[in-house]
């Protein structure tokens, strides 16, 4: 039985953008205005103390989500930590803030909207309808482009806001920011951090996906103070700006408050005219504003509705909730059903009338709790300190436990000086998580925390009998898998003194909307044939007498996963197989097997299996001799193949020349042969020397190839053109030639650019 992995393809980068993503959003955007209506000038402060609780739970949160690397996030390790009863309370308060805040963020996108159309708090509220219930269908049907339109949004809003803040801060009036604090004094700073403590909730969604993290020791902790630090700094320097610009009275009465601050910002820059087109610098910098307002509040609340679903699937796995509402849906392969639950409560929240600065603290309750139960946990599971519980990030002994203590403190504080109105439906949404447990879960759900179900950790490999030549071969079809790995046991049968190895992966793609657990948990039907296919691998490794191993990944991309096993594995030589034709939007988009080809250090080998002969049955393969970088490793890849074949193949080293009135063709092609046959260290291997001669290289090769059942052919041209296609000619053998057609491409002895070297880097 092969272990499920689940793949780690979240680098440094991609978490921080997607914790960004939540917290640049309506908290740079709305609360301004809220937030100086009830602080004044100090409003900066409360978001510099929101900064500082958020900065102590995600130093909690990492040694937690290190030490139980698994979808679902806070949730998940209170429910370890402290049982079923607390993470039904934590469960029932993290899905109400995910859909409290995101209907938060739908009224913020209708209060920019009013910009471009003039309308009442009714016209606001349905385009936050309409808006919310086009994000609902979007993860419904699982677009796999929202992942990366995220990050791009994320980035143009960071660069945007920094603009923001150089401008305005240029333009800051010190005598506005007097008097500093308002009238009720500091308590109102401390309760206003409350109302604005939405706008940090976004690190909670990168421990959401702690289990697919690369290198989490280092980039989830890293990741999460980021995505805290660099918000916060943007809080603090946009409040500055804002009430050192705009009179308190006036900011704490618009609705869209950035946008006036930048149109009053830009106002002395006066207008701009290229050529036939003028505009004024002060309704460019509110158009722009009012731009990455809505953008930044489209962006939350899909975060917001797509991590609301995944803690629906850890409750679900846990049995607080019935698993009917984590069903995956047979063609998009999203948890439909918990997506339009969240999405229709969504709705009636927005319907409802109640205030957006509600919603914003409802939100920042529910949050404020569960991250206060979260430092309880990392006390907890410090002290009992199970088997399993082994975290790759510690809190520094210097700074434990005070890191826990304070922060609980601070968020429990912070809980007092809220309103009452906030409290009352905070603590309801506790209430119904109490009375949940007790009516449904508590017979159902796991109960002992520290000794209950095993934590996953990520499967590995063994060390011993693991070999030093290693091919990594992804199997996907059960029709071409046999071929396949005779392919790769030829390749290993050559280093066998090297003790070579077979890994055969087998990939389930699921979409962004899905996490990666939950399809391993939902889609018994793909996991029963991915499991199938590497038994199938077991036995057929069995009958060859080679070494395997069987790796079963469920990922997002297959190139990367791929890419992944291969570094993971330090391998060799990868081989895949291939179809022979490239559609349409492969050779505009590129397919999975060039970014293999491109990205991968190791040999790279395409395998075209024939249609009519089994690669049983080689006998008579031929190696085409270039004078390509290439060609020598395709004339031992050849070798290899005859090798295995018992005695019963042959090989020949073909080269083709054109006619040439001052040398003899014949010759040159010999000279070719001898010198690729050198250099491939066949030298002495028996093989069969053949040069054809004509006009049309392509043909004469077509022609010539079309006598063997097995045909190797080296890469022969690279770049970013070519997207690390094969070149004209292997292309054109893949496509018309029956036999099968074997393309390789040596190991990649190139360094790295900068640019992938810091990519690498920050990737981990």
């Amino acid at each position: 039985m092969t272990d499920q992995e689940l793949a780690r393809d979240l680098g440094f980068l991609e978490a921080y953008t997607i914790g960004l993503g939540t917290m640049i959003g309506a908290g740079i955007f709305v609360l301004p205005s809220i937030a100086a209506r009830a602080a004044g000038p100090a409003s900066m402060i409360s978001f510099a103390i929101g900064g500082l609780v958020s900065l102590l739970a995600a130093l909690s949160l990492s040694e937690l989500a290190t030490g139980m690397p698994k979808a679902g996030g806070s949730y998940y390790y209170v429910n370890r930590s402290l049982g079923s009863f607390f993470g039904s309370i934590v469960g029932w308060g993290m899905w109400a803030g995910l859909m409290f805040a995101s209907a938060f963020y739908m009224l913020g996108f209708g209060q920019y909207l009013t910009y471009f159309v003039p309308m009442g708090a009714t016209g606001v509220a349905i385009a936050a309808l309409v808006m919310a219930a086009v994000l609902t269908g979007v993860n419904y049907y699982g677009v796999k482009e929202t992942g990366t339109l995220q990050n791009v949004i994320v980035l143009a809003l960071v660069g945007l806001i920094i603009v923001f803040i150089v401008f305005g801060v240029l333009s800051v009036d010190t005598e506005m920011l007097t008097p500093f604090l308002p009238p009720e004094g500091w308590p109102a700073v401390a309760a206003t951090a409350g109302t604005i403590y939405v706008s940090f909730i976004g690190f909670e969604v990168i421990a959401t996906s702690a289990e697919e993290i690369k290198n989490p020791s280092r980039n989830l902790p890293l990741s999460m103070i980021a995505a805290v630090v660099t918000p916060t700094l943007m809080y603090v320097l946009v409040m500055f700006v804002s009430t050192g610009t705009l009179p308190i009275d006036t900011l704490a009465d618009l609705n869209i408050p950035v946008a006036v601050v930048a149109e009053t910002v830009m106002r002395p820059f006066g207008r701009i005219e290229i050529g036939p087109i003028s505009f004024s610098m002060a309704e460019a910098g509110a158009f722009t504003m009012v731009v990455g307002a809505m953008l930044a509040t489209v962006s939350s609340a899909n975060a917001s509705i797509l991590s609301a679903a995944r803690v629906n699937f850890a409750m679900g796995r846990d049995k607080i909730l019935t698993n009917w509402l984590n069903q995956v849906h047979d063609r998009f392969r999203t948890p439909y059903r918990a997506i339009v639950a969240t999405g229709a409560v969504i709705l009636v929240l927005i319907a409802s009338g109640v205030p957006i600065g509600t919603l914003a603290e409802v939100a920042s309750f529910s949050y404020l709790i569960t991250y206060s139960l979260v430092h309880v946990a990392v006390v907890v599971m410090r002290r009992a300190d199970p088997d399993d519980y082994d975290p790759a990030f510690e809190i520094p002994s210097i700074l434990y436990p005070i890191v826990p203590i304070v922060g609980f403190l601070a968020c429990i504080a912070i809980l007092l000086q809220m309103s009452w109105i906030v409290q009352a439906v905070g603590v309801a949404i506790v209430l119904v998580g109490v009375v949940w447990y007790f009516a449904y879960a508590r017979h159902r759900a796991i109960t002992d925390g520290l000794v209950g179900e095993a934590i996953a950790a990520e499967p590995t490999a063994a060390a011993d009998g693991k070999g030093n030549y290693r091919v990594v071969v992804p199997v996907a079809n059960p029709d071409t898998e046999r071929d396949l790995l005779r392919l790769a046991a030829a390749n290993a049968h050559a280093h066998e003194d090297e003790q070579a190895e077979i890994i055969a992966v087998n990939v389930i793609q699921v979409p962004q909307q899905t996490s990666l657990s939950q399809d391993v948990e939902f889609e018994e039907e793909r996991v029963q044939r991915q499991q199938e296919l590497l038994d199938a691998a077991q036995d057929i490794a069995a009958d060859l007498d080679i070494g395997i191993r069987t790796r079963a990944i469920v990922g997002r991309d297959v190139g990367d996963v791929v890419l992944d096993v291969v570094e993971d594995e330090r391998a060799d030589h990868v081989l895949m197989g291939w179809k022979g034709t490239r559609s349409a939007r492969e050779h505009i988009l590129g397919s999975n097997i060039d970014q293999i080809v491109k990205y991968a250090p190791c040999k790279v080998t395409l395998a075209k299996l024939a249609t009519t002969e089994r690669v049983d049955t080689v006998e008579d393969v031929v190696a085409l001799a270039g004078e390509g970088p290439h060609a020598p490793v395709a004339a031992s890849h050849g070798a290899e193949l005859v090798d295995t074949a018992q005695g019963a193949g042959s090989l020949t080293l073909l080269n083709a020349q054109r006619p040439d009135d001052d040398a003899d063709p014949q010759e040159l092609g010999e000279a070719v042969i001898e010198d690729v046959a050198r250099r491939a260290g066949i030298e002495y291997v028996d093989y069969e020397s053949r040069v054809v001669v004509g006009e049309d290289i392509e043909e004469v090769l077509l022609d010539a190839v079309a006598a063997y059942d097995t045909v190797c052919v080296g890469a022969t041209r690279s770049g970013s053109v070519s997207q690390a296609l094969f070149g004209s000619i292997p292309e054109k053998i893949g496509e018309e030639v029956d036999a099968t057609v074997v393309m390789v491409r040596g190991q990649k002895e190139t360094a790295r650019s900068v640019r992938q070297g810091i990519i690498d880097r920050l990737s981990g």
